[in-house]
């Protein structure tokens, strides 16, 4: 009787917490250190009070504080390392769903995916990738952020989230790549570029726009644009928007969902990023990659992958090509990566058609005569150089 009285007695607190809180579900604990930062501690700690006033499904979890007084359950450690080993002690007895750091090393295959507010319109949008490395492979690498950055945006809330490239060297072949797995049945959805002649290239207007919900790009990139949406009012020594550089997805994370700041994070972001890592355990990320993987695999990710690394024979790269008589050039084939373009011109020398290089408003482009656009372009395709 004394125990169903003490569960009646429980219920009924947690009922009223909830009233007062608006808050009936368990709480997300998020872990946040707080060594590091060039604002000094007191900023990552305004960022768990901001957090925790704005959201009562968050309870900050503070390692590294000097405060015990703070109001928050603090974890004390002299350093940034030390932090991180208290970090993983807390994952591995299960005290906390998620943490927010900065300069923890992922291994390699573990890339991070960060989300940002787009100055032009105000849309959220994921930045596939903004730290970290998810292939050594710079078009494996594109192609495996684009699977982590469609799990992350499902995990925090959006069912068929739209893909974009960043037009950068290798969009192309990142776009053919992700064509052949939609072919083979992969469920992903492509942004149409706010310029008029469309496209899933992605160019500096779209970045603004926020046009798709998910950017792709390498990481080097990616972190740079992390830093100019993050602090372009504040002259870059202070992140003031945004949800910091976001969950390590990919192979060797395990269940940690570890997300990143700089050490140039400010509070507002610091609070934009536990607000993320609470998102992404809530949706549960990991099992989102899992999912997302298996299903691009059943699509032929992985043979798609290993074209990536197959290497031309040394003859083929090595053969001196005759161009044909010259022809006046007016009409131009675009969707051609900058990494084989002059390829590509080659292979239409090859098949006795005249062909120049060149770069359109949209990227590399092959100029070829009217009359012969379409026997370049079943080339091409035939050459695997377009779709």
């Amino acid at each position: 009787m004394a125990n169903i009285n003490q569960q009646l007695s429980d219920t009924f607190n947690a009922m009223a917490d909830g009233l007062l809180s608006g808050q009936f579900g368990k709480k997300i604990r998020i872990g946040l250190t707080l060594v590091g930062s060039e604002h000094g501690p007191q900023e990552l700690l305004r960022g768990a009070q901001l957090v925790a006033r704005q959201y009562s499904d968050i309870e900050p979890v503070l390692i590294g504080c000097e405060d015990p007084d703070c109001g928050f359950e603090c974890h004390p450690a002299a350093d940034l390392h030390e932090c991180h080993q208290v970090m993983e002690g807390l994952f591995e007895s299960k005290q906390i769903d998620g943490c927010v750091t900065l300069h923890y090393a992922f291994p390699l295959g573990v890339s991070t995916m960060g989300k940002v507010v787009t100055p032009g319109t105000g849309r959220e949008m994921i930045i596939a990738s903004t730290t970290g490395t998810t292939d050594t492979n710079r078009q494996a690498a594109l192609l495996k952020n684009t699977l982590y950055g469609i799990a992350l945006a499902k995990a925090t809330g959006i069912e068929k989230p739209t893909v974009g490239v960043l037009n950068i060297d290798g969009a192309a072949l990142c776009e053919r790549g992700l064509r052949e797995l939609k072919a083979a049945g992969y469920d992903i959805h492509f942004a149409e570029s706010g310029r008029a002649d469309g496209g899933i290239a992605m160019r500096g207007n779209d970045l603004l726009q926020g046009t798709p919900d998910i950017m792709v790009t390498d990481s080097l990139t990616g972190n740079l644009l992390m830093k100019m949406f993050s602090s372009f009012t504040t002259g870059g020594s202070y992140e003031s928007s945004g949800f910091g550089y976001g969950p390590g997805l990919g192979e060797g994370t395990g269940d940690k969902l570890v997300n990143i700041i700089s050490r140039a994070s400010g509070a507002p972001v610091v609070a934009g990023a536990m607000r993320l890592c609470a998102d992404a355990a809530k949706g549960e990320v990991m099992k989102r990659v899992d999912e997302e993987w298996e299903a691009a695999t059943l699509s032929g990710l992985n043979s798609t992958l290993a074209k990536y690394c197959q290497q031309k024979p040394a003859a083929e790269a090595k053969e001196a090509v005759v161009a044909p008589p010259e022809k006046v050039t007016d009409t131009e084939i675009g969707g051609i990566d900058i990494l084989e373009i002059e390829d590509a011109c080659q292979a239409l020398w090859k098949a006795k058609i005249f062909a120049r290089t060149g770069m359109g408003c949209t990227g590399p482009i092959v100029l070829v005569a009217k009359d012969d656009l379409d026997q370049a372009k079943a080339k091409l395709v035939e050459a695997e150089y377009i779709s």
